[in-house]
């Protein structure tokens, strides 16, 4: 038999049942507060802005071209004014405007045997199979001019210098400059030479009184590797060191 309380206040209450229980059954609020209602998750939306991630997209790209065309046009004027640099330098004698056959493949023909040259030293011209090592290499005396001639075609700067004109604090200076400046470089005596020291590259020549002219870093910062016929990669090592003026073959 269920019983009814009468609260102090004289109302009625609810049926008694079980602890926590009212007579519906349902679960009393602890505290006599309502139960909260479930929150609900909020989404996070997956749509990305793709307005300023175009934008960035835009600039990069606009940026990476400017930088490409500015590397590009550097590198294609570079290609195009070394000649014009080198007819700039005073004295330079330029054989390939004067004489355009020492650029056709009858100049570059590979013989044996001593050669005889239109110029002393030789800038151009048939020449020997095998080159003269040119990676900064100094030589103690005159090189052969036929394995010489094979190292201008691949694009190398020889300096030669007369033993009994040039002074010797000076035939170091210059051995400095070649040991350091390393590819494409070679050095060697010329006897008879008729000023101290001449520069040659294929197809260039330049004779000087005194190796601090400023000219001789001209003529190597212009020239050297430019002057190539076979290409800025043509090799300067593995030819031979040869002493001497007597070629091989």
């Amino acid at each position: 038999m269920t019983t009814t309380k009468t609260t102090k206040s004289g109302r009625r209450g609810q049926p008694s049942g079980p602890s926590g229980l009212t007579s519906s059954g349902k679960t009393k609020p602890r505290g006599g507060r309502k139960g909260r209602k479930p929150v609900a998750p909020v989404r996070v939306g997956r749509d990305r802005n793709w307005g300023p991630i175009m934008m960035f997209a835009a600039v990069g790209v606009v940026a990476a071209a400017i930088i490409g065309y500015a590397f590009w046009a550097q590198r294609s004027t570079e290609v195009q004014d070394w000649q014009e640099r080198a007819a700039a330098i005073e004295g330079i004698i330029d054989y390939r405007s004067s004489n355009p056959e020492v650029m056709t493949a009858e100049y570059r023909r590979h013989v044996t045997g001593t050669q005889v040259y239109d110029t002393s030293p030789p800038v151009a011209g048939p020449h020997n199979e095998v080159w003269q090592n040119c990676q900064g290499d100094v030589y103690s005396g005159q090189i052969p001019n036929e394995h010489a001639v094979h190292s201008l075609e691949h694009g190398a700067v020889w300096i030669t210098y007369n033993p009994d004109t040039l002074p010797s604090d000076q035939v170091e200076t210059l051995a400095n400059l070649v040991r350091q400046a390393g590819d494409k470089m070679m050095m060697s005596q010329y006897p008879g030479l008729e000023t101290p020291l001449s520069l040659q590259a294929w197809g260039y020549q330049l004779f000087l009184e005194d190796a601090n002219d400023p000219r001789v870093n001209e003529f190597i910062r212009t020239l050297r590797g430019n002057t190539s016929l076979e290409g800025m990669t043509a090799a300067c090592s593995g030819g031979v060191s040869i002493i001497g003026n007597t070629p091989i073959g």
